[in-house]
């Protein structure tokens, strides 16, 4: 790596740390004591925290609440990938922000063991309720999410196996998998015929993902047709920021933990009543204010004019970013408000705002990624392709030098 990409990279750092903080500061205060108190007391990076959290309350949201802006309907779920080495605590991050998860699939496990028990019959089919799947066929995923319709969250320590199979063009349920996520991310619809079994189909589709990868896997990730198909594009990577190396005495406070457990349940006590055959209101549309609706407008409008000037593999990235950012103003949304269950208030200028930091965020984590990998031999991003199309979209030497990290004079 070059002095300037060094340079480059050291920035985007400093970027991202203070982004986060900026981002951490302004959410309610429940999260902020467990991101912190994570960090103090079992040294997991803040940002982990942050990303495990979010992909929480994206499983818990399901198809419930919706977002009509713009002329299009989104919901809350999103991909998520933590980038770390060995031992950065990737999985703990997960595991302590899932926890709520855990435990409510915990009971509505053993209700589906008690049901099959109390009443065995060949002809009844009884359905096991749960929200996170943590290893499963592609097969099994599509089971599950026609047995839960509001959706259901893939919880990975690891997403590398993943990956491998998406990346094998010999490996059908790799191919299967890529488009059941692709198809998921805008809530398109997934029909499955069989030969043996019964056909099924989904009409709409409600996945989560998240997982642990080692730096080092990050140049396959973009290969062999993840990148090309858009795949890449629906991540919200999260690289490692901050370590913290000292020991300290102590635990997460207890009440911290209950705490934000409760605002997980709460979200999840919409979700199950929702799914009640007696209840009527199946979705809840949020609200906007009239100012919030203008600054959505306007910022969707500024990535629309930073698209046009992007290149490879910027351009597609800043599409996709129009779309998670309505993604992003549904989680925040169910943040503030999932302590008092005030989910009939309406989206502010306030959630839109930090909505658009979280977005920022996630843009410089992945322009970090690229920096990283961007001259890796197993990677398939080509700079001579960049200049190509930088000189088809008039872009100047100085953008395609901030987005390569190389010297203007390299071109």
């Amino acid at each position: 790596m070059d002095f300037n990409n060094l340079t480059k990279l050291e920035i985007s750092k400093k970027e991202l740390i203070s982004k986060r903080d900026l981002i951490i500061s302004k959410l309610p205060g429940v999260y902020q004591e467990l991101i912190n108190q994570s960090f103090i007391y079992k040294r997991v990076p803040k940002e982990y925290m942050l990303s495990s959290i979010l992909f929480t309350i994206s499983s818990s949201v399901g198809l419930v609440f919706r977002l009509d802006a713009l002329g299009y309907t989104n919901y809350g779920n999103a991909y998520f990938t933590i980038v770390g080495s060995r031992g950065d605590t990737k999985s703990e991050a997960i595991s302590i922000a899932t926890a709520p998860l855990k435990k409510s699939d915990d009971r509505d496990y053993d209700l589906y063991k008690n049901e099959l028990l109390s009443e065995p019959s060949v002809d009844r089919k009884v359905i096991r309720k749960q929200t996170m799947l943590q290893d499963a066929t592609i097969e099994s995923a599509q089971i599950s999410h026609e047995n839960n319709p509001n959706g259901i969250g893939i919880c990975k320590d690891e997403i590398y196996d993943l990956i491998q199979n998406m990346s094998n063009p010999n490996s059908r349920d790799g191919q299967k998998w890529r488009t059941f996520l692709l198809e998921s991310y805008t809530n398109k619809f997934v029909d499955i015929g069989r030969k043996t079994t019964d056909s099924f189909r989904i009409k709409k589709t409600y996945l989560t993902l998240i997982g642990g990868l080692q730096h080092q896997f990050l140049p396959k990730m973009f290969a062999n047709g993840n990148l090309e198909s858009g795949f890449i594009d629906r991540i919200w990577f999260t690289n490692i920021l901050t370590r913290n190396n000292r020991m300290t005495f102590g635990e997460i406070n207890d009440q911290v933990l209950k705490g934000y457990d409760a605002c997980i349940q709460n979200i999840l006590a919409y979700k199950r009543q929702s799914e009640k055959q007696e209840e009527k209101v199946k979705q809840l549309k949020i609200n906007l204010t009239d100012e919030a609706h203008l600054a959505l407008f306007n910022y969707s409008q500024q990535l629309l004019n930073r698209q046009t000037k992007a290149v490879k593999p910027f351009e597609e990235y800043f599409s996709k970013m129009c779309i998670s950012i309505h993604k992003l103003c549904i989680l925040i949304f169910m943040m503030r408000h999932a302590k008092n269950g005030t989910f009939a208030s309406s989206l502010n200028i306030d959630d839109v705002e930090l909505a658009i930091e979280l977005n920022e965020f996630y843009y410089l984590n992945f322009q970090l990624i690229v920096y990283k990998n961007f001259n890796s031999p197993a990677s398939k991003i080509d700079i001579n392709e960049i200049v190509k199309l930088a000189i088809k979209n008039n872009a100047t030497q100085k953008a395609v030098a901030e987005i390569t990290g190389l010297h203007k004079y390299y071109f």
